[in-house]
C-alpha cells in the first residue's frame, strides 16, 4: 500500500489497514464526511484510534445503545490483524 492510498490521519498511521477501515465506515454513516478526523496513538501492545465527527453526528456513529459504536469496533479489530496489532477505538465528543 503506498502513501497516497492511506487516510489523512497525521504523520505516522500506527495500523493502515484499521484506519482506512474505521474511516471508510464512519464517514459512511455520518452526515458531514469532510469533519471525520482519525488520530493514532501507539502504546505497547495496543493501536489506540480516536475518532472525531462532525457537531450532531456522534449520536449516528455510536447508535442506539451502542450497537453500531461495537460494531464498528468489532470490524476495525478484524481489519487491524492484516496490521499485527490490536486496537482500541473511541469515539471523541
Amino acid at each position: 500500500m503506498s502513501d497516497h492510498d492511506q487516510p489523512d490521519t497525521g504523520n505516522a498511521v500506527p495500523a493502515p489497514t484499521a484506519t482506512s477501515v474505521l474511516e471508510h465506515v464512519v464517514r459512511s454513516i455520518v452526515d458531514d464526511p469532510e469533519a471525520v478526523r482519525i488520530e493514532g496513538a501507539e502504546g505497547r501492545h495496543r493501536v489506540r484510534l480516536e475518532v472525531t465527527v462532525g457537531p450532531g453526528d456522534l449520536g449516528r456513529v455510536i447508535g442506539r445503545r451502542g450497537r453500531t459504536a461495537q460494531s464498528i469496533r468489532t470490524l476495525v479489530r478484524a481489519a487491524a490483524v492484516r496490521d499485527g496489532v490490536e486496537v482500541d477505538v473511541d469515539f471523541v465528543d
